[in-house]
């Protein structure tokens, strides 16, 4: 059985992923206490659901702490167990709040001095009771995402095969911010800028023009090459660290031309290695 996990910040879009599981096949529990986890996985299995989506996150009953301890047991089980975690920063979610009219749900059960929390107290309470599960998913920053592509991001995360690690290669726009979900971080804004070329500007990295503009540049090869060798090199010891998932962010000024090149070429490379997902944060929406 494949079970997908779908957790993270209240506001970031979980919702939307359950939704999306549930339309391509995934039986779906949504706000499932995880001490119950074992026990319904193993009910589902027996009565032919193989593919099961539970949402677990600070609404559900019981210590979040205990779910690395459920995750190890139901993969000794032989489940092909993912994990999703969803987060996206505060301004993003007090403006999801503000514009759904919406109750955070940790304000009903939290007090500061004496009165209700503020939403930006409630927020950061929150952060700090998954901080012990943030670590153990696939991180996607939801920040300036429409509904739609991250519909397109849960899809591709579960339709790959299983493997010990999944490696996802995102570009961005620096002038958007990093994402928060980024592990490791290149920046590729000293390579020529193709925005200059007026032939170039309104294509983009994916396209064969601006592909071909770089690639004659022996210091965009030369870059790909430091950022593959330092991924190679240090690849075996987030294995080891029991990392199930990698986000490598590229980014460039405006996220449309060198950093979506960049992600491509890389993917390539070690697209016959590991699991990878490729993100176009820009191109994307």
């Amino acid at each position: 059985m494949r079970l997908v996990l779908v957790s993270g910040m209240s506001g970031s879009g979980k919702s939307v992923a359950i939704r999306l599981l549930e339309d391509i096949g995934y039986y779906c529990i949504d706000n499932l206490p995880s001490q119950f986890l074992t026990d319904v996985c193993a009910y589902l299995s027996a009565n032919g659901h193989p593919e099961v989506a539970v949402s677990v996150d600070v609404r559900s009953e019981g210590p979040i702490a205990q779910l690395p301890g459920v995750l190890s047991v139901l993969r000794s089980f032989g489940y092909d167990v993912r994990m999703l975690f969803l987060t996206a920063s505060t301004n993003a979610l007090v403006q999801r709040f503000s514009e759904t009219r919406r109750r955070h749900p940790l304000s009903r059960h939290l007090t500061v001095e004496g009165r209700e929390p503020t939403l930006e107290e409630s927020i950061a309470q929150e952060r700090e009771r998954l901080a012990p599960i943030d670590s153990l998913g696939h991180v996607i920053d939801t920040s300036d995402l429409p509904a739609s592509t991250l519909r397109q991001w849960v899809r591709a995360f579960v339709d790959g095969p299983r493997s010990d690690l999944t490696l996802a290669f995102e570009s961005f726009a620096f002038k958007n911010g990093i994402p928060v979900a980024a592990d490791l971080v290149f920046d590729v804004r000293n390579l020529p800028n193709p925005h200059y070329d007026a032939r170039l500007r309104p294509l983009t990295g994916l396209d064969a023009p601006v592909a071909a503009m770089l690639e004659s540049l022996p210091e965009a090869g030369a870059m790909i090459d430091d950022i593959a060798g330092f991924i190679t090199r240090w690849l075996p010891s987030y294995v080891q660290d029991a990392r199930n998932y990698l986000t490598v962010a590229i980014g460039c000024t405006g996220g449309r031309h060198r950093s979506p090149y960049v992600v491509e070429q890389l993917a390539r490379r070690f697209g016959g290695k590991e699991r990878v997902l490729v993100r176009h944060r820009v191109l994307d929406r």
